[in-house]
């Protein structure tokens, strides 16, 4: 990240939130949850402690279920959730922080493309088997798939109006990075992950390529402007409105000082 968005992001930072008073006030949150958000959580929750000494935030994965589970047990101060809440989910509060898409990840060595619905659809629930059947060489499709719980199977399910039981997977995984580990080393293999995710690895070097999920091309840009189908918001939540270190947190994490932070991870800021 270039020094002066850097410099910009600090003082930004420090004359919206500055330190908390008393140099020797502590405190510790637990924030758990969906694995799109840890990393841009992890380096919020940085950039807070080193503004706030006596701070301490311990940021755990475990799919967006488990941050609903954990801030209504109060295992966890603040979960991380990167869908829509559930009707039965309206109990907690919602704060979103950024927003991001969901799409389908090819190897670079696969040249098939673009996909269209009807033929994702087709290689998840086992109609077409093999790339030939859609103009790619003749190799057998291994398809990746989410696990229970996590956020993107969701998305992704509700979006080609899947059940659960409908789909037809060689691999079941849990987070974006596993995702992009599978399809990087495996050249006839097909997945979905977070777009900010996949761009992020993309520019990294990985071998992996974004396809649509639907007619608009992924990429967070599409995502911003609204024109992508498959897109969600990235929110913080817990049990009752948050109050003092937590209510700060977040509060924090909404702000125009964590922005630089937002499109590093090739997230969109939510709009204010």
């Amino acid at each position: 990240m270039p020094l002066r968005r850097t410099l910009v992001a600090a003082l930004t930072a420090a004359c919206l939130f500055p330190p908390l008073a008393g140099a020797a006030e502590t405190a510790k949150l637990t924030v758990t949850g969906a694995s799109t958000l840890a990393p841009l959580v992890s380096e919020i929750a940085h950039r807070f402690e080193n503004a706030n000494p006596g701070v301490r935030i311990d940021v755990q994965t475990g799919g967006s279920s488990r941050g609903v589970a954990d801030v209504r047990r109060g295992i966890a101060d603040i979960g991380m959730v990167s869908r829509v809440l559930k009707p039965d989910e309206d109990d907690l509060t919602v704060n979103i922080v950024a927003r991001d898409g969901v799409g389908m990840i090819v190897n670079t060595a696969n040249p098939v493309d673009p996909l269209s619905r009807d033929q994702v659809i087709g290689i998840y629930t086992g109609r077409i088997t093999n790339w030939s059947q859609i103009g790619g060489p003749d190799r057998p499709i291994t398809v990746v798939n989410k696990a229970e719980g996590r956020s993107t199977l969701d998305i992704f399910l509700e979006h080609v109006q899947l059940k659960p039981t409908d789909v037809k997977a060689h691999i079941v995984i849990g987070d974006n990075e596993q995702g992009v580990k599978v399809v990087a080393g495996n050249p006839w293999a097909i997945g979905y992950v977070s777009i900010g995710t996949a761009e992020y690895h993309a520019q990294a070097g990985t071998p992996v390529r974004l396809m649509a999920l639907g007619p608009v091309v992924a990429t967070t840009g599409n995502v911003a402007n609204g024109t992508y189908g498959a897109a969600r918001p990235l929110n913080l939540v817990t049990a009752k409105p948050p109050e003092g270190v937590a209510a700060r947190f977040i509060a924090y994490s909404q702000s125009p000082a964590v922005h630089d932070l937002i499109h590093d991870q090739y997230f969109v800021p939510a709009p204010r």
